[in-house]
């Protein structure tokens, strides 16, 4: 792929078809390296930077109002504060009736934002130290920005309070005051803004919530620090925005139903017809050309009938007192394996003795692109021999790639529910390199991580009308289409994510958020991938 730079997003070249817009999302620490570098290695001043925030901060406010507005101006003592009094400053000269306030000791406030004091004073507007009872049209919220490690106490926690139960429109400074930057988490209290203008580049804590239901509209001011600021080291953590059909492969014109990929979906058990039908759909939507069912016997009829155009291979379950011997079926997966360019395992097939010999044979058998969900991610977590077969497919430099939910991930991982949505943006990194594997870690923010590499992927499409049944199925189905077409296991694990939640956000749409089921969302790959 072709790289290129456009301002503060990067774009991936689709194969002739357009872009793919790559947006980087930055963390704390590498935001103070990416304005440390652009004082220090380029020479441009901090005030400088400091009043283009402002001049960002009152624009966005402007758009949104009137002058002779009344606004409160509420800064903290670091550079936060100094951006915040500096905005107001420039409302004022613009006829906004505006209101200063200073959390905290003056004599600790950084350089820049004692500089903007000093300002203020000097055009006459007083610099009050409590927030009052006087009612505002518009707070801005500038008490603490990106740098903010502990729980909100004290005058701090008292002003957040006050500036919630107020009822002007809040715009917050950077981040909402009390919003951690790279988790999202509440620390002890936190300003719910309707608009916050952060600077450069997205914060972890814009996207992961529940710090994003505290930020409003989200707006990202150009105020000189770009990619050259990153001076090489580019930030761990991106996403993908745009039209998805520019990161698709190319479609070959002269090219057969062989030629776009042959897919073994291994799923389904009795009553559980489902599971492999929406996955099946799934990859035949993302322009695989050939799929094949390997499911109980059971699950024939209504295969057939609601897929047509899968090919079915069927087994028995000896539980249910069928006479197929365990190696009839061994030697029917070891056809189908063989007949596949990628493999699928895992949706609604169980945890008895059938499921667990073929995700055993799987592993070790094949060497084919293989994407586990499910119940195939369950059956892992309870037998070691499975575990170590997974790794051994690090030596096959085998594309594998597994895709949790928060609880299948703690399972498999050996923790809480609890850590890994604390550490969402840490523990698939740790996943992917204990097994080898690229890690999709499903959530209302999904994370891909790869065992290889520094960088991890940020989801930040979708919506949560697809908290429901079978939206996993689908997008294994997704991700296992793209990987048929060619696609190494990161890539179309990235891309596949990000095309699903575009497909839910389409079907939502026309659906509704509250009505969303998982064909929708399959109906909605169409619309996203359509020339």
């Amino acid at each position: 792929m072709v790289i290129g730079m456009t301002g503060n997003v990067e774009k991936e070249a689709g194969q002739g078809r357009g872009v793919l817009e790559k947006g980087y999302i930055v963390t704390a620490g590498e935001m103070r390296e990416y304005d440390r570098n652009t004082i220090q290695h380029f020479g441009m001043p901090s005030m400088v930077l400091m009043e283009r925030a402002a001049l960002a901060v009152a624009e966005e406010i402007e758009k949104r109002s009137v002058p002779g507005m009344q606004v409160l101006i509420v800064a903290g003592c670091g550079n936060n504060g100094g951006d915040g009094i500096a905005a107001g400053r420039i409302l004022r000269q613009h006829g906004y009736a505006v209101d200063f306030c200073l959390i905290g000791d003056r004599e600790k406030c950084s350089g820049e934002t004692k500089a903007q004091c000093g300002m203020i004073e000097k055009y006459g507007c007083p610099l009050q130290d409590k927030i009052g009872n006087k009612e505002y049209d518009i707070i801005v919220d500038a008490l603490f920005g990106i740098g903010l490690s502990r729980n909100l106490e004290g005058q701090f926690a008292k002003a957040v309070q006050e500036i919630n139960e107020s009822k002007a429109f809040v715009c917050s400074v950077d981040i909402p005051s009390g919003i951690h930057t790279d988790s999202g988490e509440i620390m002890g209290e936190a300003v719910k803004a309707n608009l916050t203008v952060t600077f450069a580049f997205k914060k972890p804590g814009h996207i992961l919530y529940p710090g994003c239901g505290y930020c409003g509209e989200i707006i990202c001011g150009d105020i000189g620090i770009t990619q050259e600021s990153f001076l090489g080291q580019n930030p761990q953590i991106y996403t993908f925005y745009g039209a998805p059909l520019d990161g698709m492969p190319d479609r070959n014109g002269d090219g057969n139903k062989g030629t776009f990929g042959k897919v073994l979906v291994i799923a389904g058990s009795a009553g559980m017809s489902g599971a492999c039908e929406l996955c099946a759909r799934s990859v035949y939507r993302m322009g695989a050309g050939m799929v094949k069912i390997l499911t109980p016997e059971e699950n024939r009829i209504i295969v057939q009938t609601n897929l047509p155009e899968a090919l079915l291979s069927t087994y028995q379950v000896q539980e249910a007192g069928k006479t197929e011997t365990a190696n009839d079926l061994r030697q029917r997966l070891e056809k189908d394996m063989e007949w596949a360019d990628c493999i699928l395992i895992g949706p609604g097939i169980g945890k008895g003795r059938e499921a667990c010999a073929m995700l055993e044979q799987v592993l070790a058998e094949s060497k084919k692109p293989l994407v586990i969900d499910a119940d195939g991610l369950n059956l892992l977590a309870e037998n070691e021999n499975l575990r170590q077969l997974l790794k051994g497919c690090i030596k096959e430099k085998r594309d594998v790639v597994l895709t949790p939910h928060l609880a299948e991930f703690a399972r498999l991982f050996g923790s809480t529910v609890e850590d890994i949505k604390r550490n969402l943006l840490h523990r698939p990194k740790e996943m992917a390199e204990k097994y080898g594997c690229i890690v999709v870690c499903k959530d209302a923010r999904t994370v891909v991580a790869a065992p290889s590499g520094k960088e991890m992927y940020l989801n930040t499409s979708g919506n949560d009308g697809m908290a429901t049944a079978g939206m996993g199925d689908v997008l294994t189905g997704v991700i296992g289409g793209l990987m048929a077409q060619g696609m190494d296991g990161c890539k179309a694990a990235c891309l596949g994510v990000y095309i699903h939640g575009k497909a839910g956000d389409e079907a939502a749409k026309i659906k509704g958020r509250y009505g969303l089921m998982a064909r929708d969302v399959i109906n909605g790959l169409s619309e996203v991938l359509k020339d």
